[in-house]
């Protein structure tokens, strides 16, 4: 991409987003057509990053490892369903990801969480969202019984209208309530120190970055 082009891309994202300025938008966008680069491109209309290539970068770069939470993040990042992220769902999506707000990672985390996108985050969710992110102990029985017990209590605390399902206002309650409940049902924001080895890199040499 030649530097006049870059510019205007640059100068585009930079208006619509809001953690990160004009240097540090022009190196993502540099990261992700290196990135880019390495992927096979299935048609010459869409540019981005399939599910494949995404979930590589938060493998290695972020070191998550849950593929259901993974497809989740990929889809949270993918606003208009195409299959892959372009280079403003990029920046958006990286916004939100390493320094949104409270309030901008709540409502990330609960769109991963519901699943099926019915603005819900049910007991069927939650239970497969924890049998998935919990390691297994081979001494238990019946290791499901322990997961629906820990359905259970999550509901009891996170469940203020008693429906028996978690909608965004019994979510936000309860994360304001208790921070740590942002990831209740699973790893999918970065954790600090991959956050500041990704930044720390990428704001200091984009080109260099690589995911493998």
């Amino acid at each position: 991409m030649n530097r006049k082009k870059l510019q205007k891309l640059t100068d585009n994202l930079t208006k619509n987003c809001k953690h990160f300025n004009k240097f540090e938008v022009n190196c993502l966008i540099k990261v992700f057509y290196n990135l880019v680069g390495d992927v096979p491109e299935r048609s010459v209309a869409v540019v981005g990053l399939d599910r494949n290539a995404f979930r590589n970068i938060l493998h290695v770069t972020f070191g998550m490892t849950d593929d259901m939470i993974m497809d989740r993040v990929f889809r949270g990042f993918d606003k208009d369903n195409d299959g892959c992220v372009n280079v403003s769902e990029w920046i958006n999506g990286l916004s939100v990801f390493l320094r949104g707000s409270l309030e901008e990672k709540m409502k990330y985390c609960f769109e991963v969480f519901d699943l099926n996108g019915d603005g819900f985050i049910s007991k069927e969710e939650m239970f497969h969202m924890l049998k998935n992110s919990l390691l297994k102990q081979p001494s238990e029985e019946d290791p499901d019984e322990g997961i629906k017990d820990l359905v259970e209590i999550t509901l009891k605390k996170m469940d203020h209208d008693h429906d028996g399902k978690l909608s965004f206002a019994d979510y936000e309650k309860a994360v304001r309530e208790e921070t740590l409940l942002l990831e209740a049902f699973g790893p999918c924001l970065p954790d600090p120190k991959s956050q500041m080895e990704f930044e720390n890199q990428v704001f200091n040499d984009p080109t260099d970055f690589n995911d493998m």
